[in-house]
């Protein structure tokens, strides 16, 4: 995935909810295929899987975790392609690479998120004002790229609020934020034929069943409040 990718399929400035919803589909589908990652995490176009500490899946061969899970995510990310984008051809096969890191620990782990956090609202605010300039200001993009040179956050955001109209604070968490994905129990409920007297057979009924799946949140990882809301995540026993 990348530049080119967005660029033929014609991806929205600065963010498309298509795409992003899509990837979150995709790393749902990976999720509920590999139950051992506790906790997900993306942004843009990348995601990040966390296993359980004690996972033996496939004896802990890194090379199976990164093949099976960039593979279903890609296989995902062609099958649900439609669904998200009814009015654009897949026009070419996305291609996802990965990589496996082993943490030392819960603190190194909750770093390496923050610091993903902190990349994905960095990069959101950038392209945020880089694309007002160039979509609204008529700004071609190396003028904006040289309007924003050495601008600290404060001065982009005064630029959208000023310029624009733009209170950055409003923005969509999704966008901000980046999505958590986690296990979650939801009520589940179906309907099934059952048998009955023959006066009022073809009848069906309601069936209800709670299961765990995982579900998306736009919420900040980086504080402690998040992690002691959750705790079973980082348990020694996950």
């Amino acid at each position: 995935m990348g530049t080119r990718f967005a660029e033929r399929h014609n991806f929205a400035k600065p963010n498309d909810k298509r795409a992003l919803h899509l990837m979150t589909r995709c790393a749902q589908t990976v999720m509920e295929e590999l139950e051992d990652i506790v906790l997900a995490y993306g942004q843009s176009d990348e995601y990040s899987f966390v296993f359980r500490r004690k996972s033996n899946w496939f004896k802990r061969r890194a090379s199976k975790f990164m093949t099976l899970v960039a593979s279903q995510f890609a296989s995902s990310y062609v099958f649900y392609w439609r669904e998200y984008f009814e009015d654009q051809p897949l026009l070419y096969p996305p291609g996802f690479d990965g990589r496996v890191v082993v943490y030392p620990n819960n603190q190194t782990l909750k770093d390496y998120l923050s610091w993903r956090q902190v990349d994905c609202h960095i990069n959101n605010l950038y392209n945020t004002v880089f694309w007002a300039l160039v979509q609204q200001a008529g700004l071609t993009p190396v003028q904006a790229q040289e309007r924003l040179k050495g601008t600290v956050a404060a001065d982009k955001q005064e630029i959208l609020f000023s310029e624009f109209n733009i209170n950055y604070n409003n923005e969509p968490l999704m966008y901000k934020k980046g999505t958590v994905l986690m296990w979650q129990k939801v009520e589940e409920v179906t309907t099934k034929e059952v048998k009955l007297p023959a006066e009022i057979e073809g009848q069906k009924m309601k069936v209800s069943q709670v299961r765990a799946r995982p579900l998306a949140l736009h919420c900040d990882i980086i504080g402690d409040a998040f992690w002691k809301e959750h705790p079973e995540i980082l348990e020694e026993d996950s």
